[in-house]
C-alpha cells in the first residue's frame, strides 16, 4: 500500500477534512473506518472511528502514525474517500491488490473542520441548516430545528445518506444517474436521497419513486415541483409490472411489502443494476412455508418461527444476488429500540457470480421452501 501511505502522509495535516474507508473484503470484520482531525491538548491528531459488529471503536493517531495505521487498515477495504480543503480523493483497490488513485482538486474550499475532542454525533443532514422538504414532511422547524418526536426520523434518513455515500464510488458520474425507487411512499428517503446527490454531491441523477397510493404519488409530485428538482418524479404503479426504462443504475426498495421486495430484487437484476439498497418488510411468505421435522419443537412458538421467518427470507435473497454477480451484504440500518424492521441488504455489481446453487437447494430443501426470488430469477434464466 505505499501508494495509499503516500497519499495519507501528504494528506494527514491541518487541511486534512475526513476520510471513510468503506466496502469491506471480509463481511465478518470491521464494516468501516471514519477518520477526523482533531486537537487535543493543542496537538493535532486523527481520530480514526472502527465500526464492527454494531459497535465503534475509537483510535487517535498523530499524523506519521495514522498514515501507517491507515494504509495497513486500507488491506481490509476496497475503497476510501478521502477530502481536505485543497482535494478530494478516492482510492480504489481490485481483488488482485491493484490500487487505483483518483484525485479532483478544489480550487477554493471553505468548509471547516471541528477540532473539539468531544463532540455530539455529525449527520449528513444537519440540525440547524434549513432543508425545505425536511420541513414541508413535518421533520424540521421553520428555523431549521429538528421536531423532537422526529428525531428518528431524521436519524433514519441521514443513516440511509451513509450507505448512499458509502456506494459513490459505484455510480459512473459522466452520465445521467439514473436510481428507481420502488414502494416509496411519503418518501422521506427518496427526497432525502435526491437533495443530497443533486444539491449536495452535484451528481446528475434522475430519480423515479413508484408507489400505488394515488394520493401519496400525487403528492410528492406537488413537493418536487415545488421544490425545482426537474429530475425526481412519482409514479403511480405495480413494482412487478413496471417498464418504464431499459437501464437502471440503482435500484431502491424501502419496506416494500413482502414478495413485493422480491419482485423489485429481480427487476433490479433484470436491469444489470449497479447497486441495490433493499429494507424489506414484512416477510410473511416463508412462515406459511416453513417445515422442518427437526425444528418442529420451535417452530411450534408463532413467535419465534415468524422471525426465523424472516431472517431466513432475507438471507436467502441475499444468496439469490450473489449468484447472480452482486456482491451482497446484510446490514443494520437503524437500533432495533427504534424499528424491528432494521435490516438493509446491499448490493453491488461484480460480475463474479457466486458457485452456490447447490447450497441454496440444500437451504430450500431443508426447510421446504420455495422464495419468490429464486423462483423469479430462474424463469429470467443467466
Amino acid at each position: 500500500m505505499k501508494e495509499v501511505k503516500e497519499l495519507l502522509e501528504q494528506s494527514l495535516n491541518i487541511d486534512f477534512l475526513s476520510a471513510i474507508l468503506s466496502n469491506p473484503k471480509d463481511k465478518d470484520g470491521i464494516k468501516k473506518i471514519k477518520v477526523r482531525p482533531l486537537l487535543k491538548k493543542d496537538v493535532l491528531i486523527f481520530q480514526c472511528e472502527l465500526f464492527k459488529n454494531n459497535q465503534a471503536f475509537h483510535e487517535n493517531y498523530e499524523a506519521e502514525k495514522a498514515a501507517e495505521v491507515l494504509a495497513e487498515y486500507m488491506g481490509q477495504f476496497k475503497q476510501m474517500q478521502l477530502e481536505t480543503k485543497q482535494m478530494r480523493a478516492t482510492v480504489l483497490i481490485s481483488k488482485k491488490g491493484k490500487v487505483t488513485i483518483q484525485k479532483k482538486h478544489q480550487a477554493c474550499c471553505t468548509k471547516e473542520v471541528d477540532l473539539a475532542h468531544n463532540r455530539s454525533k455529525r449527520y449528513i443532514l444537519q440540525e440547524g441548516v434549513k432543508v425545505p422538504f425536511l420541513q414541508d414532511l413535518g421533520v424540521m422547524t421553520s428555523d431549521g430545528k429538528i421536531v423532537r418526536t422526529k428525531f428518528d426520523k431524521f436519524r433514519q434518513i441521514n443513516r440511509f445518506l451513509e450507505f448512499v455515500e458509502d456506494i459513490l464510488p459505484q455510480l459512473d458520474k459522466n452520465k445521467e444517474v439514473t436510481i428507481l425507487d420502488f414502494g416509496c411512499g411519503k418518501s422521506y428517503l427518496t427526497f432525502a436521497m435526491y437533495y443530497y446527490l443533486h444539491e449536495l454531491k452535484n451528481i446528475d441523477i434522475r430519480i423515479i419513486g413508484l408507489d400505488l397510493k394515488k394520493d401519496v404519488i400525487k403528492h410528492c409530485n406537488e413537493l418536487s415541483e415545488k421544490y425545482g428538482y426537474e429530475k425526481l418524479k412519482f409514479l403511480e404503479g405495480n413494482i412487478a409490472d413496471y417498464t418504464g426504462v431499459d437501464e437502471v443504475d440503482m435500484v431502491v426498495t424501502l419496506h416494500a411489502c413482502d414478495t413485493a421486495t422480491d419482485f423489485a430484487l429481480d427487476k433490479a437484476v433484470g436491469w444489470n443494476a449497479k447497486v441495490i439498497l433493499s429494507v424489506p418488510c414484512c416477510q410473511h411468505e416463508l412462515n406459511g412455508q416453513m417445515k422442518n421435522d427437526v425444528l418442529a419443537p420451535l417452530f411450534k412458538y408463532g413467535l419465534i418461527k415468524e422471525r426465523m421467518a424472516a431472517l431466513i427470507t432475507d438471507a436467502m435473497r441475499a444468496e439469490y444476488l450473489e449468484s447472480r454477480g452482486y456482491d451482497a451484504q446484510i446490514l443494520e440500518f437503524i437500533d432495533m429500540e427504534h424499528t424491528p424492521k432494521n435490516i438493509l441488504i446491499r448490493a453491488v455489481k461484480t460480475g463474479k457470480k457466486k458457485d452456490n446453487r447447490d447450497s441454496i437447494k440444500a437451504c430450500e430443501e431443508f426447510f421446504h421452501i420455495a422464495p419468490t426470488l429464486g423462483r423469479l430469477l430462474e424463469e429470467r434464466g443467466e
